[in-house]
């Protein structure tokens, strides 16, 4: 049927007032797409049908959210018709409706402004055989293509932030069911291995994030098909996850975490999830520019966005807004116990302190100048309203930019410590491990370092030197340099942290103590 220009216009109109979703329809190349998004752009529409082939046409109605969407077979048609009639395609976060239209095929050459269509229509088959180079098969002529099965091998070049297994969870979730994932660093590269449900959504995802980075510039994504056929996951922690048995052991690591939320179905969606358990205000969401972080060259915002943030790691400083300044105020502290040191070491396991200023005049308040904006709302998230020597601190951005030393001859008391160069930062190492670990203040204390001829008692000996209680102590079972100890409350491991992190045991080992989320 060739569809001249004002004959189509009301043929389609027609068409689309007569649509129901649910009456039967001969197999046709041409599918029609109902309950699209006012915002949807024609490459998130073109986006459901790469993953089954080429697509070869589209024309949108705009004003009825309805297209029809040309693919360049009729087997391509229906395996897109027959996946996404158990798993709902979703853009925007809404759900669309997929069925078969009553055209055979589509002729939109004198259809009025067809040229962003098209446009789309170019970038992403480029983009899609740029993807699939290697590949000879088209998806939708008999499944997946050769030696491409449900396990992608992700490695993150240029690790300048934390990549946890929940980010990689929030992020792949988006493109189908994630059974499981291992995470582990190889050649000093932070790698991981993801299991989807289906090889559709492994393709699917291979596709849109390959060459992506997760926050500007840095963290981006290499991601292969992998040999593995399926993985075995031993142990359901922070490195490991299988989404299948929610009952497997923890082993030595932390506790086990939930099983991963996304949103009912791949395609392009728009999602804000709430970062990290903590106030909006201080987890932006870690953006991708597009979808996924594709553009199109020409076709302004054709990828929509694809906001993601889950537990683990914070937004990266200057991208999403986070106020510049890297100086906070701390007030309402205990001028009889606290030091610039201890301040130093507590506000250290959120961020690298650089400078402390206590207040010579005002010792309950003090100024401390973390290494960037991104850190300091991260101590603020954690620290503000934390028990600490038997007052609540209170921790905001101050209206100061830095932290000044004292001018020579100054009266100071020792009260201004310059911390810049100190080797107790734990994050001036890119891709450190550290960002990996970081919670809230807990009556649990991770501990690490411990030399062999230390005992238990000698550990219970040491902590109940500080005046806390302890409750429970336990290595780990395969390392006796790593142990865990509860203590009586939260504020008796925030005192007995900044009383004995770096303690030295003597033959080059200093403790190494900072928070968990587990328990024993």
């Amino acid at each position: 049927v060739r569809i001249s220009c004002l004959a189509a216009v009301y043929s389609f109109q027609t068409h689309l007032k007569t649509y129901n979703h649910s009456l039967p329809r001969s197999a046709s190349r041409v599918l029609h797409l109902g309950q699209i998004p006012s915002e949807a752009t024609e490459a998130d529409v073109i986006s459901l049908g790469l993953p089954f082939g080429t697509v070869t046409n589209l024309l949108m109605l705009k004003g009825k959210n309805q297209a029809l969407l040309e693919m360049a077979s009729e087997e391509a048609a229906v395996t897109m018709v027959n996946y996404y009639a158990t798993t709902r395609p979703y853009l925007y976060n809404r759900p669309v409706y997929i069925q078969y239209s009553n055209y055979r095929e589509l002729k939109t050459d004198n259809l009025p402004n067809q040229a962003r269509a098209q446009a789309a229509l170019q970038a992403m088959n480029a983009m899609q055989s740029g993807n699939q180079a290697t590949a000879s098969t088209p998806v939708a002529e008999g499944g997946p293509l050769p030696n491409q099965g449900s396990v992608l091998r992700v490695i993150v070049e240029n690790l300048f932030y934390p990549v946890t297994l929940d980010v990689l969870c929030q992020i792949f979730s988006k493109f189908g069911s994630v059974l499981k994932i291992i995470t582990f660093t190889k050649n000093s590269m932070f790698q991981a291995l993801i299991q989807y449900a289906h090889p559709m959504n492994a393709y699917y995802a291979k596709m849109a994030l390959d060459g992506q980075s997760i926050y500007t510039a840095c963290c981006t994504l290499r991601i292969d098909f992998s040999k593995l056929a399926s993985l075995k996951v031993k142990y359901n922690n922070e490195k490991s996850r299988d989404f299948t048995r929610l009952d497997l052991p923890a082993g030595d690591s932390q506790q086990p975490l939930g099983p991963c939320i996304a949103p009912p179905a791949f395609g392009t969606p728009n999602v804000t999830f709430s970062s990290y358990g903590r106030p909006a205000e201080f987890a932006p969401g870690m953006g991708f520019a597009g979808s996924a972080g594709a553009s199109v060259p020409g076709i302004p915002g054709a990828f929509g966005s694809l906001t993601v943030s889950t537990p683990g790691p914070m937004t990266p400083p200057g991208v999403f807004g986070v106020p510049g300044n890297s100086v906070l105020l701390v007030s309402n502290l205990n001028p009889e116990a606290i030091t610039p040191y201890g301040l130093f070491i507590l506000f250290g396991v959120y961020g690298d302190v650089h400078r402390v200023k206590i207040m010579f005049n005002k010792k309950e308040n003090a100024l401390i100048q973390m290494a960037d904006a991104f850190q300091a709302q991260l101590a603020i998230s954690y620290l503000n309203g934390l028990t600490l020597y038997g007052k609540v601190l209170h921790a905001s951005l101050s209206k100061y930019q830095a932290v000044q030393l004292p001018h020579e001859g100054q009266q100071d008391q020792g009260l201004t410590k310059d911390y810049s160069n100190s080797p107790l930062h734990r994050f001036k190492k890119p891709g450190s491990k550290n960002f990996q670990n970081i919670f809230p203040p807990s009556a649990t204390l991770h501990l690490s370092n411990i030399p062999p001829s230390v005992t238990v008692d000698d550990m219970k000996n040491l902590f109940a030197s500080t005046g806390s209680t302890v409750k429970a102590f336990r290595f780990f079972q395969h390392n006796y340099k790593m142990a865990l100890i509860q203590l009586g409350s939260v504020e008796e491991a925030v005192q007995a942290l900044i009383a004995l992190h770096n303690h030295d045991f003597g033959e080059n080992h200093h403790l190494r103590i900072s928070f968990t989320k587990s328990t024993i």
